[in-house]
């Protein structure tokens, strides 16, 4: 009897393209040693947290033909814990910088004091303190 080719699934407008996953693969971690071995791949996975998150859905709304949403959230903040998606971030961010001819890292950062706030603030305070009850007139008599 013939080899039956798995079915493929659909492609979804958040999966990622070789070209991009190519860039953040080496960052995703391999599945630990020991225990059971992963089912789903580490791209599969990143693709199904993509379309998660773009979709805004309930975890349980997540497409059949994708990993189950158990894996796909146990694997989110696994490598949200470790810092997995920290390190994406700032290798893309770096990519695309080349990309746009400018030096990977910047050489230096410009603060607008209008836009930064400080902590000597008082109102902050003042919004946490209880209302006080005005004993003058009572809304019940």
């Amino acid at each position: 009897m013939p080899k039956r080719k798995p079915p493929t699934r659909r492609r979804y407008d958040t999966d990622l393209t070789d070209a991009q996953w190519e860039l953040i693969a080496p960052l995703i971690p391999d599945a630990r040693a020991g225990g059971r071995p992963r089912k789903a791949s580490s791209r599969e996975l990143v693709n199904a947290i993509l379309y998660f998150l773009r979709a805004g859905a309930a975890w349980r709304l997540l497409p059949h033909d994708l990993p189950p949403w158990q894996t796909v959230y146990y694997y989110l903040r696994r490598w949200q814990e470790e810092g997995v998606w920290h390190h994406v971030h700032h290798a893309l961010v770096l990519a695309d910088r080349e990309r746009c001819g400018r030096e990977a890292s910047p050489s230096a950062a410009i603060l607008d004091s209008q836009s930064v706030r400080t902590a000597d603030q008082k109102g902050a305070t003042k919004a946490m303190t209880r209302a006080k009850r005005s004993r003058g007139a009572s809304a019940t008599s």
